[in-house]
């Protein structure tokens, strides 16, 4: 193995790093919660779009300092394709192939962002394939397996050195709150709820963290049971989350709380935050964000004030075929107008209206 090779990949990384600036803490008002801060920390400005950036930098740092990753070294992920988008950008940024394998579901829009960064999509039709293929592929290509859902929850340091974690305290240390009730995150690789879930217990912070579950996703069920032998053979519509089985870097112990949120639930969420935030978001936004309304809805019956803190993973220009469609909600039978009708209730009037009373 070239060490030179290795030293100039790692340099043209940590470069990358230095010039992208951090992502922004945006506060958001309540209207029918003013003593309760809610931030949205937006994961969608980083280079390649969305959360995914950073635990891409962080896998491709990990196989270098391993020695898992060569000069002529191609790059394999099992991805549903924000992850892969960003992978693709760190490997032509070292001049390496990229292939990504990911379930044939997989919005059009992230397939032609991984293109663009000169990655190749391999893509399958049942999804709980993918591991396999990607090892398929390793084999035949000499190649690496960056593997995600093995390495997430231990690719990133988690005491702090510029994580995800580190940032979010550190823009909260000048607001009326700097420690925040709860932080809300979806359950993707589980490797942003490790480390989140490890620096608030490293820094002995009273932060509760609460992790988001879509429909056909294990991982809730997984919290509760704590059976890893649990599998789903459907996959998941909220792309970014949800898993069909139970991925080795999802730590159920360092979170205090689990939700599982109906996909209507999170879809209807997107189109609502559109009217608040300004702006459209992806699917995995809209089950953190659903969450956060659940929790909104337990602080008002214990008359609690505090903060919370959640992620805009992912742009919505993603997903205009998809959640922002009315037609391919329909052709699945997703009913978001329930949803939308209680989210309004209750985030203009606190009144909250249990779906079945609709």
């Amino acid at each position: 193995m070239s060490r030179a090779w290795v030293n100039q990949a790692i340099a043209k990384i940590e470069s990358d790093f230095h010039r992208s600036a951090d992502t922004h803490l945006l506060k958001v008002d309540i209207p029918a919660f003013p003593n309760i801060g809610l931030y949205f920390k937006d994961e969608s400005t980083h280079p390649t779009g969305s959360l995914k950036h950073r635990l891409a930098r962080s896998l491709l740092l990990y196989g270098l300092c391993n020695g898992w990753i060569k000069q002529d070294t191609t790059i394999i992920e099992a991805s549903s394709g924000s992850t892969a988008v960003s992978e693709a950008y760190f490997s032509r940024l070292l001049g390496l192939d990229f292939i990504a394998v990911m379930p044939a579901t997989t919005s059009q829009e992230k397939i032609n962002q991984i293109k663009f960064y000169g990655g190749r999509c391999h893509l399958v039709d049942d999804p709980a394939t993918i591991y396999d293929e990607s090892n398929r592929l390793a084999k035949e290509t000499n190649g690496h397996f960056v593997d995600q859902f093995t390495y997430a929850e231990r690719a990133t340091d988690w005491r702090g050195n510029n994580n995800i974690a580190e940032s979010m305290f550190q823009q909260l240390e000048k607001e009326p709150q700097p420690e925040p009730t709860w932080v809300v995150m979806g359950g993707g690789t589980g490797g942003t709820s490790a480390t989140i879930g490890r620096y608030i217990r490293y820094h002995r912070l009273d932060t509760k963290l609460h992790v988001v579950d879509p429909e056909n996703s294990v991982f809730y069920d997984y919290f509760i049971h704590r059976d890893s032998t649990v599998t789903n053979n459907q996959g998941s519509r909220i792309e970014g989350i949800g898993r069909p089985r139970v991925e080795p870097s999802f730590i159920p112990d360092v979170i205090d709380t689990m939700q599982q949120v109906p996909d209507a639930a999170s879809i209807a969420s997107v189109l609502f935050l559109e009217k608040v935030l300004g702006r459209k978001c992806g699917g995995s936004t809209g089950t953190n964000f659903y969450g956060v309304i659940s929790l909104l809805r337990e602080m008002k019956e214990h008359q609690e004030d505090g903060s919370i803190v959640t992620l805009i993973c992912d742009d919505g220009c993603r997903y205009l075929h998809s959640y922002y469609n009315e037609q391919w909600r329909n052709d699945r039978n997703i009913d978001v107008t329930p949803y939308l009708k209680q989210l309004d209730n209750f985030w203009y009037h606190g009144q909250w209206q249990d779906i079945t009373e609709s």
